[in-house]
């Protein structure tokens, strides 16, 4: 359980960089996940290859397995469109949302009864979220389209649960992020269209930032939380991602100076996230002193 949590917060800790890489990229957020995709889905088919962890399975379970990469390829995208259209800070923060609508969705999948502690934790977080930031008017869309990424990533880490029982890591998270890929390149003329672009092809300081969000804050940070997801609950790994968006602020005040949307109400906020985290973790270990007892 111990190393399950390293892992987890070590990928916490990459995943912070996300959004800052998401503000320095200069494509906008289709042609950014579209990229990250690519060379995400190649380094992984190398990767593994070459460690033999990668298998062929059956069409019917790529598919599966695909179909939740198409929801992390809308999550990204509404994400880096929350960046886009607001900021770092404005992105990161709605993200914390994903612990209280994983506390929704996976008693609603799982078919089990909703927790009455995980709706408590969740609404900490959410108070905490609006102590941080008083949202102005001028964020309105980049606000809904983080509320809306934070919706697909909570769908996304209680459908990957149910993956990680039954296939290895390697194989969901190339499976998932190639078929992600995939589908997006059969829509992207249509969002080009919609969106249109002035250059398709990154610049060397483009490239370069791609490359780090690819292999740093993708391949690495999904084969340690997926790693953590076999020991940990989908609802404890999304409530400790709430941790992302307090590297990910910091991050911006100290590079883009967002500091001037800070205020008094930024510590009390502060404290709520991280009391939410930390009596989840310790609510976790109580369950894992329990459990050999009870065998």
């Amino acid at each position: 359980m111990k190393k399950a949590f390293l892992e987890l917060h070590l990928s916490v800790f990459l995943a912070g960089f996300t959004g800052i890489l998401g503000k320095l990229i200069t494509l906008n957020e289709g042609m950014l996940v579209w990229y990250r995709l690519l060379i995400t889905a190649v380094t992984m088919y190398v990767l593994f290859r070459w460690q033999g962890k990668l298998k062929k399975l059956p069409l019917r379970d790529v598919m599966r397995i695909g179909g939740v990469g198409c929801i992390v390829a809308l999550h990204w995208i509404f994400f880096y469109g929350s960046i886009k259209y607001a900021n770092v800070s404005i992105g990161v923060v709605c993200f914390s949302l994903t612990s209280l609508f994983t506390a929704v969705f996976d008693p609603l999948i799982s078919r089990r009864r909703f927790d009455k502690m995980e709706m408590f934790l969740s609404m900490l977080t959410l108070a905490g979220i609006l102590l941080i930031f008083h949202f102005d008017t001028q964020y309105r869309t980049g606000i809904v389209l983080g509320i809306i990424s934070s919706m697909f990533a909570a769908l996304f880490t209680v459908l990957n649960k149910k993956l990680v029982v039954k296939y290895d890591t390697a194989n969901i998270t190339f499976y998932e992020l190639g078929v992600g890929f995939l589908a997006l390149t059969a829509v992207m003329p249509f969002y080009l269209h919609a969106f249109p672009v002035e250059s398709f092809v990154p610049g060397l300081t483009d490239t370069v930032y791609l490359l780090a969000l690819s292999w740093f804050c993708t391949v690495w940070m999904y084969t340690l939380s997926m790693n953590a997801l076999k020991k940990i609950s989908p609802f404890t790994v999304n409530l400790c991602f709430n941790l992302e968006p307090l590297y990910s602020i910091i991050l911006a005040f100290i590079l883009f100076h967002e500091n001037k949307l800070l205020h008094g109400g930024f510590y009390y906020g502060l404290g709520l996230i991280l009391l939410s985290v930390m009596l989840q973790m310790l609510r976790v270990a109580r369950q894992a002193k329990r459990a050999p007892a009870a065998h």
